[in-house]
């Protein structure tokens, strides 16, 4: 709630300003976008934090078991905590050296890790050592700076951050109530699976062990932008599910149904309802888009061009790569005019569409609007330019 009014104040005292806040996930291109942190933990009545390494045995035993149960339902339940972070304006950003991956991996730590290690190994719960250490500045004239129990991972979707967990995928315009409720569920699937265990007669380490060694390929503490993750996440059986058609599709799968009706979340019909919703949300996303860009072309940028080359009639030779470009821009134009018009009917199908045949030409369109930014005469440029949009406020 304290989110979704923070984005309520944040766009009505920009307007007060002459500003407009930008919640969009990527409003520009080749620059760093929007995203949120969503930081998140889960406590007993009593004041226990589960994921607090703690200062007694007690403590540390619930944080070990905690990430036990954690582990089990990023690992499970991939496909639904991507969904939880799939939407049109997410897509610009996941994958991107600016936001973790499309793919769910955890990041407890790599001394963490090495704890989990032991513990399959037949180690016991206890012995994970949670102290605080101190980066060396390498400078005479600066304090050694305090850091945390672990690294912060900043290139993993959901490392671990001292005293709980960050969902760092969260697209900016999001309501976060959606991905909480989804970190919610899946964790507590894991708790039933270990209560199970533990309810059938295993001991609570070999239950917390078994968890972990089933569940251990989800643990991945090394650089999420890397080329090599992709690569090692599928040889993990790990899911990239990289554009949100793609992972709207798991939503209502027979496997995500089964986990929110166990849980008291979902029925079967919510899911399906809900998964319905999302691919709408998508395609009206898209839609809205497309036709923007075609009516910004054909009313803004095409006349700006017929402008600026009437010019040089008298003096072709200064034209340049003019006539090219702008001829360029209506052939690309059209061609998206004539892609937007075959797009199916269906949902799933439009969804697809729109994200593998429709998206890369409204990229081709933009392409060569670019290169028209860079050539049209100062001032016919219907439109902001980069340069007015992001410099303009310091003169």
């Amino acid at each position: 709630d304290n989110n979704v009014l923070f984005m309520e104040v944040l766009e009505r005292e920009a307007e007060k300003l002459g500003l407009h806040a930008l919640l969009h996930e990527k409003p520009f291109a080749g620059i760093n976008g929007n995203g949120k942190h969503n930081n998140w933990s889960i406590g007993t009545d009593t004041g226990m934090n589960f994921f607090y390494p703690g200062k007694t045995d007690e403590a540390r035993e619930l944080f070990v078991t905690g990430i036990a149960c954690l582990a089990y339902g990023l690992c499970q339940h991939n496909e639904v905590v991507r969904c939880a972070v799939a939407h049109a304006g997410n897509d610009h950003r996941l994958g991107a050296q600016e936001a973790p991956p499309a793919i769910i991996s955890l990041y407890p730590g790599t001394g963490f890790e090495a704890h989990v290690d032991k513990i399959i190994g037949g180690g016991p719960i206890l012995g994970y050592k949670a102290e605080k250490a101190t980066a060396d500045p390498k400078a005479a004239a600066a304090m050694p700076a305090v850091c945390g129990v672990e690294d912060r991972n900043r290139t993993a979707p959901f490392p671990f951050c001292g005293n709980r967990f960050e969902f760092r995928a969260v697209g900016s315009s999001q309501n976060c109530s959606f991905p909480i409720a989804i970190c919610n569920t899946i964790m507590a699937s894991g708790m039933s699976v270990l209560s199970s265990l533990i309810e059938g007669g295993m001991s609570h380490r070999d239950a917390v062990a078994k968890m972990f060694k089933e569940n251990r390929h989800v643990i991945f503490t090394g650089n999420g932008y890397s080329a090599e993750w992709p690569v090692e996440a599928q040889k993990r059986g790990l899911p990239n599910l990289h554009t949100t058609p793609v992972a709207l599709a798991t939503f209502n799968s027979p496997k995500a149904k089964e986990l929110f009706k166990s849980m008291g979340v979902f029925s079967d019909e919510e899911c399906d309802a809900r998964t319905e919703v999302m691919f709408e949300n998508y395609t009206t996303t898209l839609n809205i888009e497309v036709g923007t860009l075609l009516d910004m072309v054909e009313t803004g940028i095409l006349p700006a061009c017929a402008k600026d080359m009437a010019k040089y009639v008298s003096m072709p030779a200064l034209a340049g790569e003019r006539n090219d470009v702008y001829i360029g821009i209506k052939t690309e134009n059209d061609k998206l005019k004539a892609l937007f018009e075959k797009k199916p009917h269906d949902l799933r199908a439009e969804a697809t569409y729109f994200c593998d045949i429709i998206k890369p030409q409204m990229l081709a369109v933009r392409a060569m609007v670019d290169k028209a930014e860079g050539l049209l005469e100062a001032g016919l440029y219907p439109y902001p330019t980069y340069e007015e949009i992001i410099w303009s406020h310091h003169s």
